[in-house]
């Protein structure tokens, strides 16, 4: 009997294999409808996990609750906080997040979205299957204590872990598994931040720092995040994260100028965020401590912070909501008095330093949430200095603190299309999209792709592993001009005439000629210049009269990329390889040459992949 159900379940699973494969549309529906599943219900057990320890860990050693949003169950009253209790809590909360991440899953540590990003790069989509619970403990355990991070990591791990997953089990190949991967992390962030539209996207757009996309991942990401979304929302509410109260219709074109501020002021917070975070995360390397006892020093840090800036514990939202709602007078700081536009700078100092700690030490939790919370108070600030010169300008905060929260995300997390898309659907307003991509253009190129939060992250396609083959450019790239060159070519000299330089041309086989003095190159001339000339003139005119004497030359060390770029601008077929500084001839490299050579190291790399 075992043998025989044994037997079938073989069967079962090859006549899956056999459906999925055998079209696109089977393949990535079955597929994307799985990964939307299992998206919705981790989200939903990860979003009520976090619920219970915030209540019962911060909550239950603090007595103080943060706020929620008005789209989320709301959080118990804080009707008498022990603040100075609150780096008690932070530091068992991260010591135990660091004994789980360093006994049982090391990669879990820090945010996870960058490590499924590594995956998709770098490990041929695999994620090892216990990364996602442990993923999802230790950052409850990080946030629900107090710490500084967000929920994104957690559940983009556990849906990227089960694309991972499926696409091992239903023998996929690599790019597919890949591409599970990828449609699992904006399944993930789309399904518990209920923006299913900025989640598919995100899923292309999230794995590049130079705006590049996977676009194979739409089509399975466009399944699964509304799948995810569509369970998550029915165990929580459809309501949008911070509502629908923003009522904001754009008509004043001159708003945009400060919008465009917003954008530059984002853009530089972003580029120092991503700064201090990589900067502490050097300086905890470098602590000769037991790993697991670093993110109890990092929440102790945080938890210090927040005895002051009470706004930096957990997410952050409820505090997102307040400034969206204009209830300015519940963002405040504990035992001194600040001028509100110090409170506002105070606390995006607070947050970006209180993430860093956090994370960086190795705690376990996403910084998309940071992000939005130090771009909403960012957007805050600018408001607040706007409404001081003229209050009619701007009345609401809520346009700059939603804007400010797309600016400085898509700057850091590189992701300007998506975060427009998703900040949209968490605030439920469309309102503010003009505003918001002059803000975001600005932010994205002054941050970027160097300073992206997503260390994971590659420029483009091009630049990936998991492109490695696909494209000419990594393979041109890495080949230098003197690998390929004709070394020591067939040069002429300038007095020389035209019918002694047709000859050399035909003798040669050769459909150009370096024009040289004393070794030194001084112009060019190809067949097509010879034939120009009048048959009768060919042993009148010499070649000085009709080579081309603005040469276009290339270094020995210059890469075939490079060679390749100079010689189609110019629409030339071969170009001098010249020593620098003397200008000496040294070789000369035609569009054969680059051929030949992307040919050979192509096979070579086809050879790789397949071993």
């Amino acid at each position: 009997m075992g043998i025989r159900v044994d037997t079938d379940s073989r069967k079962l699973i090859g006549g899956i294999k056999k459906f999925i494969n055998s079209s696109y549309l089977g393949k990535w529906a079955t597929v994307g409808i799985l990964i939307g599943i299992v998206a919705g219900f981790g989200a939903t057990i990860f979003y009520y996990l976090l619920q219970f320890t915030t209540n019962y860990f911060l909550g239950g050693i603090t007595g103080f609750f943060p706020p929620n949003p008005i789209g989320e169950i709301q959080a118990p009253l804080s009707m008498s906080p022990h603040y100075f209790l609150i780096p008690l809590s932070t530091a068992l909360g991260g010591l135990g997040a660091g004994l789980l991440i360093y006994f049982f899953a090391p990669e879990a540590e820090g945010h996870g979205t960058d490590a499924a990003i590594d995956a998709f790069h770098n490990k041929n989509g695999f994620i090892r299957k216990r990364v996602p619970i442990i993923k999802m403990i230790a950052s409850a355990l990080t946030i629900g204590s107090g710490g500084s991070a967000g929920r994104e990591g957690p559940t983009a791990q556990i849906s990227a872990g089960f694309g991972s997953y499926i696409g091992s089990l239903l023998g996929l190949s690599v790019k597919d598994r890949r591409i599970a991967v990828a449609a699992g992390i904006g399944a993930g962030i789309g399904s518990i931040f209920k923006s299913p539209f900025g989640g598919a996207i995100l899923s292309a757009e999230i794995l590049y720092s130079a705006g590049d996309m996977e676009v194979e991942s739409l089509i399975p990401a466009f399944i699964a995040s509304p799948v995810g979304y569509v369970i998550f929302a029915s165990f929580t509410n459809f309501t949008p994260i911070f509502g629908n109260g923003v009522n904001y219709s754009f008509f004043h074109p001159f708003n945009l100028i400060f919008y465009a501020i917003l954008g530059a002021v984002a853009g530089l917070v972003g580029k120092f965020y991503t700064y201090i975070f990589y900067r502490l995360k050097d300086v905890f390397s470098k602590i000769k401590l037991k790993r697991y006892l670093l993110p109890m020093i990092g929440g102790a840090a945080t938890g210090t912070i927040a005895i002051f800036f009470p706004e930096v514990t957990g997410m952050g939202y409820g505090y997102i909501d307040y400034l969206i709602d204009g209830k300015i007078g519940l963002i405040r700081v504990n035992y001194f008095v600040l001028p509100l536009l110090l409170v506002f700078v105070s606390v995006i100092l607070a947050k970006i330093i209180a993430t860093s700690f956090t994370i960086s030490s190795g705690g376990s939790g996403g910084v998309f949430a940071p992000s939005l919370v130090i771009g909403g108070f960012v957007g805050a600030a600018i408001w607040n200095v706007v409404y001081l010169v003229n209050p009619a300008i701007m009345p609401s905060p809520a346009p700059f603190v939603i804007v400010g929260m797309m600016a400085l995300f898509a700057g850091v997390g590189r992701t300007p299309i998506a975060v427009i898309l998703m900040v949209s659907e968490m605030t439920g307003t469309l309102a503010l999209m003009i505003p918001s991509m002059v803000a975001v253009v600005i932010s994205y190129f002054i941050v970027g792709p160097n300073y992206s939060i997503y260390k994971n992250q590659v420029k483009s396609r091009a630049d990936s592993p998991a492109h490695r083959g696909e494209y000419n450019i990594p393979v041109l790239a890495q080949v230098s001009a003197d690998q390929v060159m004709t070394k020591d070519p067939v040069s002429i000299n300038p007095s020389i005439s035209v019918a002694d330089a047709e000859r050399i041309m035909s003798d040669k086989h050769l459909k150009r000629l370096p024009v040289c003095v004393d070794g030194k190159v001084v112009g060019m001339v190809t067949s097509l210049d010879l034939k120009n000339v009048k048959p009768a003139d060919v042993n009148l005119v010499s070649i000085t009269n009709v080579m081309t004497r603005n040469v276009i030359y290339s270094y020995p060390d210059d890469s075939l990329l490079k060679v390749f770029r100079i010689m189609t601008v110019n629409g030339i077929g071969g170009i001098p390889i010249i020593s620098k500084g003397e200008g000496r001839l040294l070789g000369i490299v035609t569009m054969s040459d680059i051929y030949k050579a992307y040919q050979r190291y192509d096979t070579q790399l086809a050879g790789d992949r397949k071993e």
